[in-house]
């Protein structure tokens, strides 16, 4: 059997919209085994796919670091006689990696020039053309595959569901709105004022609201809940619960499938969100809706502030450029409440 290698140790988000790519290949190639490269930290959200034999993590930012490293790393993986390799990551290290598996081809992007020498074939990213979704599946066009998936198709641990539902079952009576403040990138967060005026507006419509947050984000969750004025006596008990910190990337993906509208930055968890056809309201400032990376599907919102300075970086700094943060001020929770009403009281409808 012939085995397949797929990297891409880019951010959360990036790799689930990596599945689509996996899906396509796993259906053009059935019998072959499909591993697949992810950084640090992700590999238990994918080791329930389907349509993958193995997850492997590689840890970029600790002992793995440097371009020795790349090319011990490719040396290794020589050992796995892969026959085919694709690169969804376009940086150099990934590159060298790819050279050294050997494997017979070698796709990958033509972008930095050096590209042309790690891969056997490479394909132009089409940045200023496609979506991601459809950038990444252009890396299947040197093999002749026709037909394409476009969709992630998220399939999770037992675990995880079992874990969401019994939360379910023991907690939730009224329809969920998921509220998620963090990111990683400062200028990705709409101010936390917005998030706890959501939340107070759910509280009082009668939703029950869950705030979630990774590790480290907690700070901004209790933020939120402490401006909401949502206590436990409004509404009922347990109309507001604070679960950030406390939930596997896994467990929170279960969560995330199981909301009635889920409120959130341009994130990682929005797209395993959407990915599972959650109805998402996405606050996207320093970033922009025509960069590619956002929520699909009729269930989902982009909600943008027209500012001349947009987009300001495919990430978005830690601080606004400008000094003015116009980009996440200019939208407003009135605007934002009026996308998520009529999602979160209506009966959820899978895209």
């Amino acid at each position: 059997m012939s085995v397949i290698g797929v990297w891409n140790t880019a951010f959360l988000g990036d790799a689930v919209l990596t599945l689509p790519l996996i899906r396509t290949l796993k259906a053009a190639y059935p019998h072959s085994a499909i591993h697949f490269y992810v950084r640090r930290g992700l590999k238990g959200l994918f080791e329930a796919q389907p349509e993958l034999d193995a997850v492997y993590e590689y840890d970029k930012r600790g002992g793995e670091n440097g371009l020795g490293a790349a090319v011990a790393m490719g040396r290794r993986l020589a050992a796995c006689n892969y026959s085919l390799w694709i690169s969804a990551h376009s940086s150099v290290r990934s590159g060298i990696i790819a050279r050294w598996t050997s494997a017979r081809t070698r796709i990958g992007y033509n972008r930095p020039f050096i590209n042309n020498w790690f891969y056997t074939h490479t394909v132009d990213r089409s940045f200023d053309r496609l979506d991601e979704i459809e950038r990444l599946l252009q890396l299947v066009k040197p093999l002749g595959i026709e037909h394409m998936e476009h969709w992630p198709e998220m399939v999770l641990p037992h675990e995880a569901y079992a874990a969401a539902a019994t939360f379910w079952r023991q907690h939730v009576t009224r329809p969920v709105l998921g509220v998620h403040p963090g990111s990683v990138w400062g200028t990705k967060r709409w101010p936390a004022a917005g998030f706890a005026q959501v939340v107070r507006r759910a509280a009082e419509a009668g939703a029950q609201v869950l705030l979630f947050g990774g590790p480290g984000e907690e700070a901004m969750a209790r933020e939120v809940l402490e401006l909401s004025g949502v206590g436990d006596g409004m509404g009922g008990p347990g109309m507001v619960t604070d679960l950030s910190g406390q939930l596997s990337l896994p467990v929170l993906a279960a969560y995330l499938g199981r909301l009635n509208c889920y409120v959130t930055n341009d994130s990682g968890p929005m797209h395993i969100a959407w990915a599972q056809r959650t109805p998402v309201t996405a606050i996207f400032g320093p970033t922009v809706r025509a960069l590619g990376f956002f929520p699909r599907g009729n269930g989902s919102t982009v909600l943008e502030a027209d500012v001349p300075c947009r987009p300001c970086g495919l990430h978005g700094p830690q601080t606004c450029p400008k000094g003015h943060f116009d980009c996440m001020k200019n939208v407003t929770p009135d605007r934002v409440w009026e996308d998520v009403q009529p999602k979160l009281f209506s009966p959820r409808q899978d895209i």
